[in-house]
């Protein structure tokens, strides 16, 4: 009798701590979370690409005095 509640603690005892232990879905959420930091460092940089380059011809287009057509 003891050692059937003794065994019934230790299994109900192992499976909150595997519960608490289990890191799968922190590991997905984590990636999820870093591919999303990613992708806005992308977008930012070729935004700021675009605008630079928009500049350089504009500042070109200045100083070859525009398209005569």
């Amino acid at each position: 009798m003891l050692l059937g509640m003794y065994t019934k603690a230790q299994t109900a005892w192992h499976s909150i701590k595997a519960r608490f232990v289990d890191e799968r879905g922190v590991v997905s959420t984590e990636y999820g979370l870093l591919l999303v930091l990613i992708a806005l460092a992308i977008v930012a940089a070729a935004t700021a690409l675009g605008l630079a380059i928009a500049g350089v011809f504009n500042k070109a287009n200045t100083q070859l005095g525009g398209v005569s057509g």
